[in-house]
C-alpha cells in the first residue's frame, strides 16, 4: 500500500481484537484434544469400566489356573491310586483258588488219597485257567508253527528229516500273550 492511499477496510477496535483472539485459542484448544468437564468425566467413567473388567478377567484367570492345578493334582493322585490298586480285581478273583489250594493241602495231610489230589488240583487249576483267560491272557502256540522271534526263544537247534528248517519242534516254557502285547516268549526247540 502506498502513503496517501485510502483503504476500504475499517479499523477494528481493541476489544474486538481480543475477543476473536480468545475464541480462536479457545476452539484450537478443543481441535487440539482439549476436553470439557463433561467430556473428561465420561472418559474417566469408561477408564474405570476397562479397569473393572480387566480385573474381573484376571480374577477369572487365577480360578481357571488354579482350577487346572487342582485338576492336575487330582488325576497324578488318581493315576497313582490305580497303578497301586490296578491288580485288586485279579486278586479278588484268585482268593477262592488260593482258598482251593489250602483245602487241598489241608485234605492230602489227614488222606492219603493221591488220587482224590490230582483231580482236585486239576479242578484248581481249570479254576485258575478260567480266571487267567478272562483277564485276556492267552498261551502262544508253538509246536509245529514257523519260528518267529516275537513269540519264540530258540534255545536249541536239532537237525530233522521230517521238518524243514525252522519248525518248532518242542516247547520247552510256554509262552504267553495279554490281549495283543507279549508278556513271556515260549523257550522251543527248532529244526534245524
Amino acid at each position: 500500500m502506498k502513503v496517501g492511499e485510502e483503504t476500504n477496510a475499517e479499523p477494528q477496535s481493541a476489544s474486538e481484537d481480543a475477543g476473536l483472539e480468545t475464541a480462536e485459542a479457545t476452539a484450537g484448544d478443543n481441535a487440539e484434544g482439549q476436553e470439557t468437564p463433561e467430556g473428561a468425566n465420561a472418559l474417566e467413567r469408561q477408564l474405570e469400566e476397562q479397569r473393572k473388567l480387566a480385573d474381573e478377567q484376571y480374577q477369572r484367570y487365577l480360578r481357571t489356573q488354579a482350577d487346572f492345578d487342582n485338576f492336575r493334582r487330582r488325576s497324578r493322585q488318581e493315576k497313582e491310586d490305580f497303578a497301586k490298586y490296578a491288580s485288586g480285581k485279579l486278586i479278588e478273583q484268585l482268593l477262592p483258588i488260593v482258598d482251593n489250594f489250602e483245602r487241598a493241602l489241608s485234605a492230602s495231610k489227614d488222606n492219603k488219597d493221591y488220587e482224590a489230589l490230582q483231580k482236585g488240583v486239576d479242578m484248581i487249576y481249570r479254576q485258575l485257567d478260567q480266571v487267567l483267560v478272562q483277564e485276556g491272557l492267552q498261551p502262544i502256540e508253538s509246536v509245529g508253527q514257523p519260528f518267529n522271534p516275537e513269540y519264540h526263544q530258540a534255545i536249541m537247534q536239532v537237525e530233522s528229516d521230517e521238518h524243514e528248517e525252522g519248525i518248532v519242534l518242542e516247547e520247552m516254557q510256554k509262552g504267553y500273550k495279554l490281549k495283543d502285547k507279549v508278556l513271556r516268549v515260549a523257550m522251543v526247540k527248532v529244526s534245524g
